[in-house]
Formats: C-alpha cells, structure tokens, sequence
C-alpha cells in the first residue's frame, strides 16, 4: 500500500464532542464530556470507544453506545495498572536482592563487569555504559557517599543494581551465560532459569506499560512469557493457548507474590475491582470464566 501524508488537523474540544456524537456516540453531559477531554486526550481515549464502533473503519459507533462507557473502561484501566504497579514493586525489590547476593556470593561484587560471564561481548558493553549513565544520573546520598569516599568507577552490585533501571537490569541476566549462579537466581523464584529471563523481560515490558498510563484492558501484549513445565509452587493448571494477555501475566505475578510476600491481596483486589466495575468483561483481560476456583488465586 502508498503510504501517504498525515493531514488530519488538531480539534477543539467542543469540535472532538461534535466529531463522537454525529458518529452515533450518546453524549448525556457534554460540558461533563468536555472536561473529561480535556484532561484525558481523544486519541487515549480512542483505545476504549474503539469496542463500542459498529463500523471500524467509518468510525461509526454501535446504537445506544455512550461516552460514559468508555469512560467507565478508562478508569477501570486506571485501577488495574495501580494494582499491577503496586505489585510489582516488591517483585523488582527482590530481583535486585537475589542477583546481588547470588551472584557476589559465586564471584564477587564486581560480577557485572566480568565480560567473560556472559554470552554477547557487544552487549555485555552496551549494558555496562547503560549502567555507568544511570549511575552518573544518579542523585542518591548512597551514590554520591560512593563517589566521594571510593576511587572505583561504579559501586559493587549491591549499590549498582540499586539504581540501574529494572529493564537493564533483565538484560543483564538474559545475557549471563549458562551456570548454576544463574540457576540459583532463578530457583529463589520458584522456576528455571529461561523461564526466569522471560518472566522478568515481560513485568519489564508490563511495568513500562503502567508507568506510562498506557492500555492494559482489552490488550493483546507485545512480549509471549513462557509456560512453566514443573513450577516449584502452585501455579494455574488450566491449559493456556495464549500467553499474550493480561490474565496470564497476573498469575505470574501472583505465582511471584506468593514466594516474596504469601500475605499479598492481589486475589482479593482483583475481586474487588471486578464488583467496582461490573460491566466489564472479564474476558477481555484473558480471564477464564471460572478463573477463582484455580488454587493459585486461593
């Protein structure tokens, strides 16, 4: 197909309120709508009306469709991301604690460094100045202390992985070579190594998707994590034919939680924001129907 110039030019508020009603949306409060608009963009808000359009490509939308559905989806979007954000947190936390400590304790502090652990030299150099940049960036007193007190260019792994970004820091390990340090990271998390680096590489990709507000309902994700064949704890047992949905990547989340924090909410949170939001389907997210009754949500 001839690729051709984008000429379609910015509209007002009042002009985008316009533009969803003569497509069929119904508008209750349109000085509501407006302000909505503009505090949530038209093209971020696409993403939640595009389900409602009855012709796609015309932009029709769907009789009796309203904006406050869309509305509705947006902000139970909203909510999950916190809940995802807020468990991955302790998730990175203990990433960071057990390749420190693992690998310090195989090698020394300075294993990071050591090209000849890992697999691609180009890499392991991209990573290297990556880290270096974050470290120089970096305005934490423990940093800073460093630098004043000790001659070495970057602090042991203990201070480094600290303050090196959670997407370095999985390159770093899908770069390590075969060994059991590499092993002993991965089984503190209950699985192998391969399915420790795509796990990681995924609440990498899905932590950058909350962080910029970006979409997570209805969402076919960009990242395929691995199926574990003998996981050390309770994980689904419900045959999954797609890893690419959100459903899936909370069970890795869950499965996480209950090795780093077994008192952790997510099932209870998660069963909440369902009741807080009942015209939303489940399925959308990748959510069997009888997904409760699996023992990794109990």
């Amino acid at each position: 197909m001839k690729k051709i110039p984008y000429s379609k030019q910015i509209q007002t508020f009042a002009g985008q309120i316009s533009i969803l009603k003569q497509r069929g949306m119904v508008i209750a409060n349109e000085n509501d709508a407006e302000a909505w608009l503009r505090r949530v963009s038209y093209y971020r808000m696409s993403g939640y009306w595009y389900p409602l359009l009855a012709d796609r490509e015309n932009h029709i939308f769907k009789t009796g469709s309203t904006f406050e559905q869309a509305r509705m989806l947006y902000e139970f979007d909203s909510h999950l991301r916190k809940i995802v954000l807020s468990c991955i947190e302790p998730i990175e936390v203990a990433i960071r604690t057990q390749m420190a400590y693992v690998m310090s304790m195989a090698y020394d502090g300075y294993w990071f460094e050591n090209a000849s652990l890992f697999c691609h030299q180009a890499k392991h150099t991209k990573t290297i100045v990556s880290i270096q940049d974050e470290y120089l960036r970096s305005d934490e007193q423990f940093v800073r202390s460093f630098r004043w007190k000790y001659s070495n260019p970057l602090p042991p792994s203990w201070i480094t992985l600290e303050i090196t970004s959670f997407g370095t820091m999985s390159i770093l390990y899908q770069n390590l070579k075969p060994g059991l340090p590499r092993r002993d990271v991965a089984a503190a998390f209950g699985v192998s190594d391969t399915v420790f680096a795509s796990w990681l590489h995924t609440l990498v990709y899905i932590r950058n998707i909350c962080a910029h507000h970006a979409r997570l309902w209805n969402r076919t994700l960009g990242v395929r994590p691995l199926v574990p064949r003998h996981p050390r704890n309770t994980f689904i047992t419900q045959s999954v034919t797609n890893t690419q949905r959100v459903y899936f990547v909370l069970a890795i989340i869950r499965y996480w939680l209950n090795i780093i924090a077994p008192d952790n909410t997510l099932p209870q949170d998660l069963i909440n924001l369902f009741e807080n939001y009942p015209d939303v389907n489940p399925g959308a997210l990748g959510f069997p129907s009888n997904w409760q009754q699996e023992l990794l949500w109990n």
